[in-house]
């Protein structure tokens, strides 16, 4: 007697899934039927709107309905690409198709028989053709009884998009047997289709209607499963004990007063928020996100002398020894006025200071004076999370760059701790996040912003160089150089390559080297090189013993270099907007004018619009919400951020789904803090943090 499929049966139980077919469905990531029913389209070509080849024009996206008279392949002389090109005709006109390094479509399409193809018409020395479309056979559309939007699949070689689609429909009846997980007053309030439904339309929709609904129940699962998942984790930490960090305001006041520069009010609201978060037995779990420049650190650094003057330890943890020793003579500065005891920890620098002045300490003497509670403040990279560094009485962990460490690592700092207790936690970023975006990616931290610039920050000038104005630009460069400035060079990134973005950087630097600049002092920089060899490079750059930086993107967020006033990016137009503010942040520290020089090749007009939001802008936020309008939430995730990978249908774009998502999650968590009124959902949450692993 044979088994009915199920949900969790192998895909070789469909029809037409021999061996072969389930070793490239594997390649997919499609192993069950119900990986295969949630294999979601990446796009849906609209086949309802016809337009005639006589009223076709270039960079449309376009619907042809034609019959095809003629095909051939043929390779490309120049790069060995494999060219297919067709004849179309229709009632008023013939038009050209062509498809690159898709040679077997030959094979797929029938001269003489009638196509709907779907794509983007292009012009090439004055001749007007179709790049590239997807296309569905007349016939075969009226065999499967399909509508006119059609679910188009990231597919393998031998898989296509059409043995997708035949396969899913096979799957779609055992929806029935999927159980709502989703309390039932969440999708009345937001007016969600049903599981069945939704999964039913995503893939096969009657009208647009019906997949808009659908794509936004499915978005709504993965986000509300997302924040859920924060919720809880938020709820934990509130149960947790930590010591209060009593304000000191007296102490604050006097210690501001002595600064040379006052507070921006954003600094203020930030300090006074984190102030009170400290003067609590709930402990603190903060990011204080902040543009470039925009003056984080020295609330920071507010915090831990508050921490150290209660008599607790505070440490500061940032990503390279440049920025852990930058932090450190930053914070040197202000002890001045305070004279408390901090220690710079990393793998190749120890050093204590009760005052303005440091001392070279033995590593083994330090971490002895850390154990025993005498070095309050301790600030370094990786070093101070190994098991030999212990603490006497942790109270606070600042993390710079929080993006750049898991909770792993943190958590380390916390168990190194002889107290019983857990540290309040402040984390710093300089990746400017629209506020909706932040509260998702950190879903389980509260955020404080600081948006205004301090007094007295010049703007960097910034400017887009055209191919014509290449030399103009290189003079300019050479005159501030032999003026004593000091200018980085950034290198594209070519694409998803470490290698290839390498290999721009060394031919970059040999160009610069060799024939633009032959007699001044050049380095290299790339993400290639060990992380020893990196920071010698950046010591003798600051040192300025390197007058020219060539630099893949590796080039380290706050690295302080005064002196450093130019900032020119190649291929200007393959990072995004949020990105090169980065990149120009790096410059503009000291007191001379500074320039950022956007080098493109591009002649597209929106290249040149989006570069000039940044030729317009120096408000970092505002940039990355044109960033996120524009480019999607790449640019502030990268692949180090867990969760948001796992992410198949929702969209990041999507703020107002994500707020109605957060508000859901909080209430249903205040409401039934354990979920124990919820099973369901209590399962689903329990397998979708094994299979994030969030970091």
């Amino acid at each position: 007697m044979t088994t009915k499929p199920q949900l969790t049966s192998s895909i070789n139980k469909l029809k037409g899934i021999g061996f072969k077919t389930q070793n490239l469905l594997y390649n997919l990531g499609i192993e069950t039927l119900e990986d295969l029913i949630y294999y979601f389209p990446f796009r849906w070509d609209d086949f309802s709107l016809k337009t005639p080849i006589s009223k076709l024009k270039p960079d449309e996206k376009v619907t042809v309905k034609a019959k095809l008279i003629a095909i051939n392949n043929s390779r490309s002389f120049y790069r060995k690409l494999a060219i297919t090109e067709a004849i179309v005709k229709d009632e008023t006109g013939n038009l050209k198709i062509i498809w690159y390094n898709q040679p077997f479509l030959i094979n797929s399409l029938k001269v003489g028989q009638k196509y709907l193809f779907n794509g983007k018409t292009k012009i090439s020395k004055g001749s007007l053709f179709l790049q590239s479309p997807s296309f569905e056979s007349l016939n075969q559309k009226k065999i499967d009884n399909q509508t006119d939007l059609i679910p188009i699949y990231n597919v393998t070689k031998g898989i296509t998009p059409k043995m997708l689609r035949y396969y899913i429909k096979q799957a779609l009846p055992l929806t029935k047997k999927l159980c709502e997980f989703l309390p039932e007053e969440i999708i009345q309030n937001q007016r969600l289709v049903s599981i069945q439904k939704a999964l039913k339309d995503i893939h096969f929709p009657k009208n647009k209607y019906d997949l808009i609904h659908a794509k936004r129940r499915l978005s709504f699962n993965e986000l509300f499963l997302l924040q859920l998942n924060y919720q809880i984790k938020k709820a934990k930490w509130q149960k947790l004990k930590a010591k209060k960090i009593q304000k000191k305001i007296p102490f604050v006041k006097n210690f501001l007063q002595k600064l040379p520069f006052t507070l921006t009010n954003d600094q203020k609201i930030a300090l006074w928020k984190i102030v009170q978060d400290l003067d609590s037995e709930t402990p603190m779990n903060r990011l204080l996100e902040g543009d470039v420049g925009s003056g984080k650190t020295i609330v920071s650094a507010v915090a831990c002398f508050s921490a150290a003057k209660s008599k607790k330890q505070a440490a500061l943890m940032a990503p390279t020894e440049i920025l852990a020793k930058q932090h450190f003579d930053e914070f040197l500065t202000y002890n001045k006025y305070l004279k408390l005891p901090l220690a710079l920890l990393t793998n190749s620098l120890t050093y204590i200071s009760t005052n303005s002045q440091k001392n070279k300490i033995k590593k083994e003497a330090l971490i002895e004076k850390i154990k025993k509670g005498k070095i309050k403040i301790i600030i370094g990279t990786h070093s101070i999370i190994q098991k030999k560094v212990q603490f006497k009485n942790i109270s606070l962990i600042v993390v710079d760059e929080q993006h750049r460490f898991g909770v792993e690592q943190r958590a380390h700092l916390i168990k190194n701790s002889k107290s019983k207790t857990t540290p309040h936690f402040l984390s710093m970023s300089a990746t400017p996040i629209p506020r909706t975006l932040a509260l998702t990616i950190y879903g389980d931290l509260d955020i404080s912003l600081i948006k205004e610039m301090p007094k007295g920050r010049k703007k960097i000038i910034t400017k887009i160089v055209p191919p014509q104005k290449r030399n103009q630009a290189y003079t300019f460069i050479k005159e501030q150089i032999l003026k004593g400035r000091q200018a980085f060079v950034i290198c594209p990134l070519i694409e998803e390559s470490e290698v290839l973005q390498t290999k721009s950087a060394q031919e970059e630097y040999q160009k610069l080297s060799q024939e633009i600049f032959p007699n001044l002092k050049i380095g290299l920089l790339h993400g290639r090189l060990k992380n020893q060899e990196k920071e010698q490079i950046m010591k003798k750059f600051v040192k300025n013993k390197i007058s020219i930086l060539v630099s893949t993107s590796v080039v380290e967020v706050g690295v302080n270099v005064p002196n450093a006033t130019i900032m020119m990016i190649e291929g200007a137009e393959r990072f995004g907007l949020s990105q090169l503010h980065q990149f120009r942040g790096r410059v503009g520290r000291g007191d001379h004018q500074s320039f950022c020089l956007l080098f493109t090749e591009s002649p597209a007009p929106k290249t040149w619009q989006r570069l000039k939001y940044l030729e317009e802008s120096k408000n970092g936020f505002e940039l990355a919400q044109k960033d996120l309008k524009l480019r999607g939430p790449g640019d502030f995730l990268g692949d180090r951020q867990s969760g948001f990978s796992n992410l198949t249908i929702a969209s990041l774009k999507d703020l107002d789904l994500i707020r109605i998502s957060r508000e859901e999650a909080k209430k249903l968590i205040k409401a039934d803090p354990g979920l124990d009124n919820h099973p369901k959902l209590k399962k689903k949450i329990e397998i979708f943090k094994k299979e994030v692993h969030f970091e």
